[in-house]
């Protein structure tokens, strides 16, 4: 299991944790109250957690399913991308996508998930011609399935 060194900035925040064995999330929890309007409110809400992500690996902040069903809240960026040379606390970019309803973020309330995941680390190099493939240039909805 990879270990990943982490710091509480906020002495009273919750230790992330999988809620259940063999979960690949840890819960992130949020350190001030906020409220985020709905229709598409955002807000950046702070965790108090800072973490050190090994190079070769990338934290993921992910949304919460149960937030998303029950609440219209989700993660804006989803995935956030957490670089291995971060080291700043970690804020999670929720929106509100209830038409109607206001969201109260409490304290503590379990507001999305760090994954870490291996990463392949990519340089780009110039060439004069890609290449044939079978998809070749098409684009969006080039497969006949419709995306409306």
């Amino acid at each position: 299991m990879l270990e990943v060194p982490f710091a509480k900035l906020d002495p009273e925040v919750e230790t992330p944790r999988r809620a259940t064995r063999g979960d690949a999330g840890l819960d992130l929890a949020a350190r001030h109250p906020t409220t985020i309007a709905p229709g598409g409110g955002r807000a950046l809400v702070p965790t108090g957690l800072a973490v050190a992500i090994p190079e070769g690996f990338a934290g993921l902040i992910m949304p919460r399913s149960g937030l998303a069903l029950r609440h219209g809240v989700t993660v804006l960026n989803a995935p956030g991308l957490i670089d291995s040379g971060y080291r700043g606390e970690l804020s999670v970019l929720l929106c509100n996508t209830d038409p109607v309803s206001t969201f109260e973020v409490r304290r503590g309330d379990r507001i999305a998930q760090l994954v870490v995941q291996r990463v392949e680390l990519a340089t780009l190099v110039p060439v004069d011609d890609l290449g044939a493939s079978e998809r070749g240039f098409q684009g969006w909805g080039h497969s006949g399935v419709s995306t409306t």
